[in-house]
């Protein structure tokens, strides 16, 4: 049964109610498992986002969310001990967020079935007592870490903001990638996501590590601003390029969203109301390419939430989604909505019921 969201503290920022474009669910009965969502409270202009908010958005959406993978955010961080430590804090956060899911006193969607931690890679082989830290905290359910390498020379929003502040080159350092390389020994995965122009350099970085199971984010970071918005196809054939080399990679999956997030506003702006048809035009290129040259069995759709809530509701974003797959198989949904996002995460297929 859902729980009322908490209400926010007098001069807390919030999400607007309603948003004005929220729509009946396509295709309601399809499993979805959602691969990344967000969990946070405490940040400077910010809407918090939290279990109840949770299940409010995704268990009221009218959709068939079955399971979901936290993403880390840099929430809930222990604030003593050793700095490299301090990220521990958000697994055991999360952990207890989907212990209290996992009772089954919320309904049948279970929340943060996987976890995806954070861990300084920059640290060499060093980092390996921070992954078995996380790993103690997830108890079976942390999944990975994730660790962005967004670069960019002209002004992004949340570039001033951890985690995605990170150094030009920083794909290529030899004492990341053997950081990274450290993950295949405890049979995590790597989420990672960079902006468009860096495809050449993430593949190169794939190449270091073939060991380690790479989930790329958000489709490869198209940049849609700035000097990439002024001439669109020649971005656009810039980011396929870049796609085409990365799919030679058989160690990576890529995520099919993310496109919602606006680079050049806060996550408390919000875009007018939109509709799912009007958002499933101007995606469906970029998903049908990603779709094409990675395949159905290493692509899966994502909410990216509550980022992507600046531009619609949780439902309609997955209307959108179902709009651009509406020609697909049963067997190409299932893999594109469930079963490539298990199959990435480790998840067992979850058969839930709400607790007596």
């Amino acid at each position: 049964m859902p729980v009322a969201a908490k209400a926010a503290a007098p001069d807390s920022p919030t999400w607007p109610t309603p948003r004005g474009d929220e729509e009946a669910a396509l295709e309601p009965n399809l499993p979805i498992v959602d691969p990344h969502h967000h969990l946070w409270e405490n940040r400077p202009g910010v809407p918090r986002f939290m279990f109840p908010e949770v299940l409010t958005d995704l268990g009221s959406s009218g959709h068939n969310i079955a399971q979901t993978v936290f993403i880390e955010c840099g929430s809930m961080y222990r604030a003593e001990g050793p700095r490299e430590m301090r990220f521990v804090g958000e697994v055991e956060f999360v952990n207890g967020v989907a212990a209290q899911s996992a009772s089954g006193n919320y309904g049948p969607m279970r929340v943060a079935s996987g976890i995806v931690g954070r861990a300084d890679f920059t640290m060499g082989d060093s980092v390996k007592p921070v992954l078995e830290a996380l790993i103690r905290a997830g108890d079976g359910r942390l999944r990975g870490t994730r660790y962005n390498a967004f670069w960019t020379d002209i002004p992004v929003w949340g570039m001033e903001h951890a985690p995605l502040i990170t150094p030009k080159g920083l794909l290529a350092d030899t004492k990341f990638r053997q950081g990274a390389a450290a993950l295949a020994g405890y049979g995590l995965s790597l989420d990672t996501g960079c902006f468009h122009p860096q495809l050449m350099e993430m593949a190169a970085f794939a190449d270091a590590i073939p060991n380690v199971t790479m989930v790329l984010n958000h489709i490869g970071g198209p940049l849609l601003i700035g000097r990439y918005a002024a001439d669109k196809a020649a971005t656009f054939a810039e980011w396929k390029k870049g796609m085409t080399e990365l799919a030679k990679r058989p160690n990576i999956f890529v995520k099919l969203g993310g496109q919602g997030q606006n680079w050049d506003y806060p996550i408390g702006h919000v875009d007018p109301p939109t509709t799912s048809t009007a958002l499933a035009e101007k995606w469906k290129p970029w998903i049908e390419t990603t779709i094409e040259l990675f395949g159905v069995q290493r692509c899966m759709f994502e909410s990216n939430f509550p980022v992507d809530k600046t531009t619609a509701s949780y439902g309609t974003i997955w209307n959108a989604f179902k709009r651009i797959t509406a020609s697909a198989s049963a067997a190409e949904k299932a893999a594109l909505y469930a079963d490539v996002a298990r199959k990435a995460y480790r998840l067992p297929v979850q058969v839930a019921s709400a607790a007596p």
